[in-house]
Parts: structure tokens; sequence; C-alpha cells
């Protein structure tokens, strides 16, 4: 049987960028990681992703939530990273 976990090592996203999807998306955590692992397997959804962590920086901006807008700023850094043919 697999975890969630393992479904989320499974995806190529971290565990952040699926929570960052979950919140963006309004989903549980486990639809995140099958939606994550889909679109991060095309270049279209490569930038979706890539978005959807943008909208959440700035969702937590407009609420005055600095300390999460700076946690997704390290999410997207490490995903624009990774995923090199994005920037």
């Amino acid at each position: 049987m697999l975890t969630i976990q393992d479904c989320i090592e499974l995806s190529d996203l971290t565990e952040e960028e699926i929570l960052a999807i979950a919140e963006h998306e309004h989903v549980p955590e486990m639809i995140a990681v099958e939606l994550g692992s889909y679109l991060v397997h095309t270049s279209s959804g490569e930038k979706r992703i890539k978005k959807m962590i943008a909208d959440d920086i700035a969702e937590a901006r407009s609420k005055g939530d600095y300390k999460h807008a700076a946690k997704l700023k390290l999410v997207l850094k490490h995903y624009l990273e990774e995923h090199a043919n994005l920037k």
C-alpha cells in the first residue's frame, strides 16, 4: 500500500510544492499530488504550477501574511531551480 509520502515522492514535486498546489486549488493534499504529478510532466503544466505558486504568494501578501509569502517564495525558487526551462 502506498502512503501519501510515497505518492509525493513519485510526483517529481516536493511536499511544499504539493501544499502550494493544494492551497491554490482549495483541494486536499492527495488531489494536489495527483494534479501536480500530471501537470509537472507537461510544459504547459509546469508553467501552470509556477503561476499557482506565484498566485499563492500574491494572496498571502494581500492578506498581510508576509511570513507565508516568504516561505512560498522559497518554494518558488526551488521549483524554478528544479525546472530550469521555466525561468
